[in-house]
């Protein structure tokens, strides 16, 4: 659809899209203090946690990026009501998929965090996925232009 065919988006959409925005910026944040962690705080850990940071490999620290930060591109994207946002949240679900995969796969986090540890990566899957759902279903009913 060109952006004169645009259709009004109802009102619940943009207050999805700012609201996902937000919790896509929380991961920003979250990525952040991660890669910047001082010596100190690495070595105020428990041991095991210490090991599952310092043993992540680039790849796995680049999906991290590559979700958050296309998570939060994404997301503006559908506040802004542009159809690059599936596209884009289709590379930020890839990026969670993979990090997820080094996480329960590759390495041992389940074991280190137990099962506490499995909320927030499902939380973050879920969303994830429900955000490409969500900009498919946007892009359908004609609501990005």
């Amino acid at each position: 659809m060109s952006e004169n065919n645009v259709v009004k988006a109802p009102r619940w959409f943009m207050i999805v899209g700012i609201v996902a925005l937000v919790w896509n910026l929380l991961g920003v944040a979250a990525y952040i203090m991660q890669v910047n962690m001082s010596a100190e705080a690495l070595a105020a850990l428990p041991e095991a946690e210490r090991a599952l940071y310092t043993s992540m490999p680039a790849w796995a620290t680049a999906a991290f990026a590559l979700a958050v930060n296309g998570g939060a591109l994404g997301c503006l994207l559908l506040v802004l009501k542009k159809s690059l946002a599936l596209p884009v949240l289709v590379i930020s679900l890839a990026g969670v998929l993979v990090q997820m995969f080094h996480a329960f796969v590759i390495s041992n986090s389940f074991e280190v965090l137990g099962t506490a540890g499995l909320i927030m990566p499902v939380l973050v899957t879920v969303i994830a996925v429900y955000l490409v759902h969500l900009a498919r279903s946007a892009k359908a009913n004609g609501w990005l232009g």
